[in-house]
């Protein structure tokens, strides 16, 4: 099986297509495949964790990072339902800082999208439930983790017009202007 990567303007974050055979019964695709990865270029990364969220509708997750040592690159998919996928480059010498990327992305696409370190991260929910599943170059070190306001006007976001759910925790993180990027 093959993987197609696109280029974006953001250095190291890709957007991956995986081939998928689908027949009467359904489909058939590889999310991931070291071999395959090698192929396009992506083979030097190395997952050691993988996560799965369960979200419902207007629920909004982020924006999130962790900080080096235990900095992580993420490789994303929705396997169930519709996001919004959103990430902000906070590497503080990249041509493309406090600059965001967005993509939506389904489970009826199976698209995939690599997000090395030095973002951060977050989703919103569009569909009425979701699964969301992310490999990871690095475990989760709670210390280690940080965040950025998911809704600074200063970022330019453009979240869908649903109601948002957001945790207390991801209400209280900071602005861009107020962050010093660990990266």
């Amino acid at each position: 099986m093959a993987f197609h990567r696109s280029e974006t303007e953001f250095e190291g974050l890709y957007i991956i297509r995986p081939d998928v055979f689908g027949d009467a019964r359904g489909f058939f695709t590889e999310l991931y495949n070291q071999q395959a990865f090698e192929a396009i270029g992506l083979g030097h990364l190395n997952f050691v964790q993988d996560n799965l969220s369960s979200s419902s509708k207007g629920i909004i997750r982020g924006l999130h990072f962790q900080e080096a040592p235990y900095a992580q690159g993420k490789l994303i998919t929705v396997l169930q339902g519709r996001v919004l996928d959103v990430a902000v480059d906070i590497r503080k010498d990249s041509p493309t800082y406090g600059k965001h990327f967005q993509i939506e992305l389904s489970a009826d696409e199976l698209t995939l999208v690599y997000i090395p370190e030095g973002f951060a991260h977050g989703f919103q929910v569009l569909s009425d439930q979701c699964l969301f599943s992310y490999k990871c170059t690095n475990i989760y070190h709670k210390p280690s983790d940080g965040g950025i306001l998911w809704n600074d006007p200063n970022l330019g976001i453009q979240w869908h017009d649903i109601p948002p759910l957001v945790s207390a925790k991801d209400q209280a993180l900071p602005p861009l202007a107020a962050f010093k990027t660990p990266f």
